[in-house]
């Protein structure tokens, strides 16, 4: 069994048997730099990071605000929206403190400063949301930058569902999540 079916959601297996917990002192915020496009976006996203409120935006390093005011904060590609990067690496909402890179959008937020959250697609990462039979199909991106975050969830024994729990049961609800967390607790799979 490659893909199990809860409600209207397929869930591709490796997602019910992988651990994960990301530290960002070991990875650094590798996942709002690397890759060619920025983050998936809903519609609804898209226009809130195009309309963004100005107290985020001077949260921003010249250089980002630069590059939005050249290009944009949001992208298309193949007909999907995206954040826009810098030169095809990190998002134009990111800032570094540190040495490590972290979500403005996140950051604002938290402290109040806009009314919504860094994009879904971020808060889910590593499970991705792919289309199969016309249905939402989850799978589990595993990358090289997370492997701390592997070996993190393995040590601490928890499971990437329970890690993503918040943006799952924003996208499905809580009991959708209910129903994900029966099937892993009875599955012989882990």
């Amino acid at each position: 069994m490659s893909l199990v079916s809860i409600g209207d959601v397929l869930v591709d297996k490796e997602v019910f048997s992988a651990f994960f917990s990301c530290d960002l002192h070991e990875c650094r915020g590798k996942c709002c730099v690397e890759g060619e496009l920025g983050a998936p976006l809903s519609p609804g996203e898209a226009e809130e990071l195009q309309n963004s409120p100005h107290e985020l935006l001077r949260m921003l390093p010249e250089r980002n605000l630069h590059y939005m005011r050249r290009h944009g904060s949001v992208e298309v590609y193949q007909g999907r929206q995206y954040s826009r990067t810098i030169e095809n690496r990190e998002c134009v909402f990111t800032l570094v403190r540190d040495g490590i890179t972290f979500c403005a959008i996140e950051i604002a937020f938290r402290e109040g400063i806009c009314g919504f959250q860094k994009p879904l697609s971020c808060r889910l990462f590593p499970i991705r949301v792919r289309k199969k039979f016309g249905l939402d199909y989850l799978v589990y991106e595993q990358h090289d930058m997370c492997r701390t975050a592997r070996k993190a969830g393995v040590d601490g024994q928890v499971p990437l569902i329970d890690y993503v729990r918040q943006p799952l049961e924003a996208l499905y609800g809580s009991e959708w999540f209910m129903s994900l967390r029966a099937f892993l607790d009875s599955s012989p799979m882990r």
